[in-house]
């Protein structure tokens, strides 16, 4: 005995793949950048996270310090004057 085909089962099939691939495309994936993952669920709830840019050279306080230190030593005597100082 043969079964009875549906006449649209094409059509029921190519919805439920179009509806299938739309739920997927608008769910959204999960993506891990720089140790955090995006899009968290509460990212519009989420405070604002700011860091305000410091000095480029990061180690300005011992670059100070160093020069600080070079211009409290006694500097050395000059040279003599001429090739044949005394």
């Amino acid at each position: 005995m043969r079964r009875p085909t549906c006449p649209n089962r094409w059509l029921a099939w190519s919805f439920l793949t179009l509806t299938a691939g739309v739920v997927v495309g608008l769910s959204g994936c999960q993506v891990e950048m720089g140790g955090q993952t995006l899009p968290s669920p509460y990212y519009m709830k989420d405070d604002v996270q700011y860091f305000a840019p410091g000095p480029e050279f990061k180690l300005a306080r011992e670059a100070a310090a160093l020069k600080a230190a070079r211009a409290e030593e006694i500097p050395a005597p000059p040279p003599a004057e001429g090739p044949l100082a005394p």
